[in-house]
């Protein structure tokens, strides 16, 4: 079986190669960053294949399967697309936060910033069919983040996550571009199909699309395979959806009932009544 310690130092080690010097105890010189880059993507290849070559061989491990090095390459010639698609998600961050003063701060100290990280090289293994290991990488991220996102997830450029926490994003969504999504989000599943022997049927689509220029805000719901929010739409808090929306809405859960009264008053009387609500 792959390690799940190897699998998290390697993910330790890509980030240091995506963000030099900031995942580092030591500053790094801009002239060493070439030779120092080139270094640690030969040892981070170096443990990768024998993790892919585990993985990959599950079942039968003395199978050679000739997968091993095609997956590595890919992999490598993706990395600065990888990169450029995270300047997007940064910038976005910078932007849509006013509690952000500087780039260099999203990249300390945001975990969306490592979340997404993370899922975009695991979904670009995932797309060669790497059994296990993309999952094992989401889901180091997911338990220092609290955001989870399944390496299937498709995720366009400029994506931003505000708090994050408690965040779950299923295999099969599609995420368009410029998308922000807040803590307490899920885009899920809303029944699995079921053979004659009643047990799950694996794959198909599941999870719903969400389109360019959306935004939904926290502990929103949103579940099924054939749910897709058009784009420029918001989706509000609290709101719980199984249908299609389409472009340029607004959804709210409204509330039928919310009582606020004068505690001022009721002092005057003695006595303090407790903040009522109801919905």
């Amino acid at each position: 079986m792959p390690s799940k310690r190897a699998v998290g130092v390697i993910c330790e080690d890509l980030l240091r190669i995506l963000f030099p010097g900031f995942h580092d105890d030591d500053a790094i010189h801009k002239h060493t960053v070439f030779d120092l880059t080139e270094e640690r993507l030969s040892g981070v290849v170096k443990r990768l294949e024998t993790q892919v070559r585990k993985s990959v061989r599950i079942g039968d491990p003395h199978r050679p399967t000739g997968r091993t090095k095609p997956i590595l390459l890919k992999f490598c010639k993706d990395l600065p697309d990888v990169r450029q698609l995270l300047h997007t998600d940064i910038q976005t961050a910078y932007e849509g936060d006013p509690a952000a003063l500087s780039r260099e701060e999203i990249i300390l100290s945001y975990p969306c910033i490592e979340a997404i990280s993370i899922q975009r090289l695991a979904h670009r293994l995932y797309q060669s069919e790497v059994p296990i290991i993309p999952r094992m990488m989401t889901e180091w991220a997911h338990s220092r983040t609290g955001i989870d996102i399944h390496p299937g997830a498709k995720i366009g450029s400029h994506f931003f996550i505000d708090h994050g926490t408690g965040l779950v994003v299923g295999e099969t969504c599609r995420i368009g571009n410029r998308v922000k999504l807040y803590h307490g989000v899920t885009l899920g599943a809303r029944s699995f199909a079921k053979d004659e022997k009643g047990q799950i049927v694996k794959g198909g689509k599941r999870h719903p699309d969400v389109r360019d220029n959306v935004t939904i805000y926290p502990n929103s719901t949103i579940l099924g395979g054939e749910t897709v929010i058009g784009e420029n739409s918001t989706i509000g808090a609290n709101v719980f959806l199984m249908h299609s929306v389409p472009p340029n809405s607004l959804v709210v859960q409204e509330a039928k009932q919310l009582s606020i009264l004068d505690k001022s008053a009721k002092a005057k009387e003695g006595q303090e009544a407790p903040l009522e609500w109801s919905i």
